[in-house]
């Protein structure tokens, strides 16, 4: 049970933090912590099409707030702010696949060749239809970035610190400024997917964590 109530304690603490203390600063061992669980997270047929981007920079923060309407407070106060980035190229027949597959996971060229292509194939233009379009196989790498978000946020909660995760921001407008300063180069296979603010909260919340009922949201097939 103890297990189990610390992860129900993070939870309820967890909450979008808006505005943070800008004088209580994270330390490098715990922010390094929260980078190895975002590394370690899962992705779909282990792909990891995801790079995070740790703005620190004051200036840089300050004209990408230009553009990121929702996280004005966040990267004036928060301790670190990441953007993270998700590839474009995530595809089944891709460098980058047959990378991971057979750099980074020791796979035999044979057994990628033989027996993963095709059924990464089949999984990506059949099962799930994601190479028709370029946003489609995108939006789909995206995805994958927000099971390491998630693995974050409930990762700094577990230690007392608070996150926000952020979606408001003019997507092309961020990855345009990216590009222009130098952080994303223009021939990277990356977009912006999403951005997440860490810290620790300036006050505590107005209001109790409200959430609709497990009956509301749960069905069982039995």
């Amino acid at each position: 049970m103890e297990r189990k109530q610390l992860l129900l304690d993070a939870a309820h603490f967890r909450h979008a933090t808006k505005a943070f203390d800008p004088d209580q600063k994270i330390s490098e061992e715990d922010f390094s912590f929260l980078l190895e669980i975002a590394r370690l997270s899962p992705s779909s047929i282990g792909l990891e099409p995801w790079k995070f981007i740790v703005v620190q920079n004051e200036a840089i923060r300050k004209e990408l707030s230009t553009y990121s309407s929702g996280a004005v407070k966040q990267l004036e106060t928060a301790s670190h702010f990441v953007i993270i980035l998700a590839r474009n190229d995530a595809r089944y027949d891709s460098e980058y696949a047959r990378h991971m597959m057979t750099n980074v996971k020791g796979m035999p060229e044979e057994t990628f060749e033989q027996h993963i292509l095709p059924a990464y194939r089949t999984f990506q233009d059949t099962n799930i239809n994601i190479l028709n379009r370029d946003r489609t196989l995108f939006d789909w790498a995206s995805k994958q970035t927000y099971i390491a978000l998630g693995n974050m946020m409930s990762a700094a909660a577990g230690i007392g610190i608070d996150s926000c995760p952020i979606e408001g921001f003019h997507y092309e407008k961020v990855t345009s400024f990216l590009q222009q300063k130098g952080i994303v180069n223009e021939d990277d296979p990356y977009d912006v997917s999403v951005m997440v603010a860490f810290g620790y909260r300036a006050n505590e919340p107005n209001v109790s964590k409200v959430r609709q009922s497990q009956q509301e949201i749960v069905d069982w097939v039995e």
